[in-house]
């Protein structure tokens, strides 16, 4: 993600299931206001240090990284205490109520985290007696479905993609083309996000002329 270090004036990101661990090139986003960085590799709540210092970040999205570590209430204080400007954090809405007992049950995180000395999901800053806590395994980062899209999708507030129509996302496929085709897939939905009726229509023509020509190419091969 070291390419956001050159995208300061960005407003929304989506990362979902990349394999990140390392928040430091986003604390350079001044302007990101959703922040969406479910089932990653982020191991500690330290990470937090970098967003600390975006003051239009309004939705985050978390969960599914190690950092969630053993006990929820304590993930969810400790990022409010950090970010009390958050209005919905992992797709549930902050109350005042929250922000309040945040003050209370949370952690302050004043450092950025120490790269070489974590080693579980909660740092030695931020769970020192929460014991047992467990990695996602690197299988599990490196696998995608079609409920991964879909999540997306949901983030963006678009319309979820029919499982029945789509036969190419199939299991038998590798993680990695089909990581890759998620992560592609991602993206678009992503940019169709910013366009205008013009660029949705030539979208839609794109679209249209590239189903037309793998239609033909399937008939010549029968």
């Amino acid at each position: 993600i070291s390419i956001c270090r050159d995208l300061p004036n960005i407003e929304v990101i989506t990362f979902s299931v990349n394999g990140i661990s390392d928040l430091e090139p986003l604390h350079q986003c001044q302007n990101l206001s959703e922040l969406y960085l479910r089932r990653n590799n982020i191991r500690s709540l330290d990470e937090l240090f970098y967003l600390k210092t975006l003051p239009r970040l309004r939705v985050l999205w978390l969960a599914e990284n190690p950092c969630c570590g053993p006990d929820p209430h304590r993930y969810r204080m400790t990022v409010l205490r950090n970010l009390p400007s958050l209005q919905k954090l992992d797709n549930q809405a902050v109350t005042e109520e929250e922000l309040s007992q945040a003050l209370v049950d949370g952690v302050e995180i004043t450092a950025p985290p120490a790269r070489s000395g974590v080693e579980s999901g909660w740092s030695e800053s931020t769970a020192s007696s929460a014991a047992g806590s467990t990695t996602e395994p690197d299988s599990e980062l490196l696998s995608c479905s079609l409920e991964d899209t879909s999540k997306t999708q949901e983030e963006l507030d678009m319309k979820s993609v029919p499982s029945d129509k789509y036969s190419s996302f199939s299991s038998q496929e590798t993680d990695c083309s089909c990581k890759k085709r998620n992560n592609v897939l991602n993206a678009i939905l992503l940019l169709m996000k910013e366009l205008d009726a013009e660029g949705l229509e030539i979208i839609q023509q794109t679209v249209a002329r590239r189903l037309q020509a793998f239609q033909k190419k399937e008939l010549q091969e029968e």
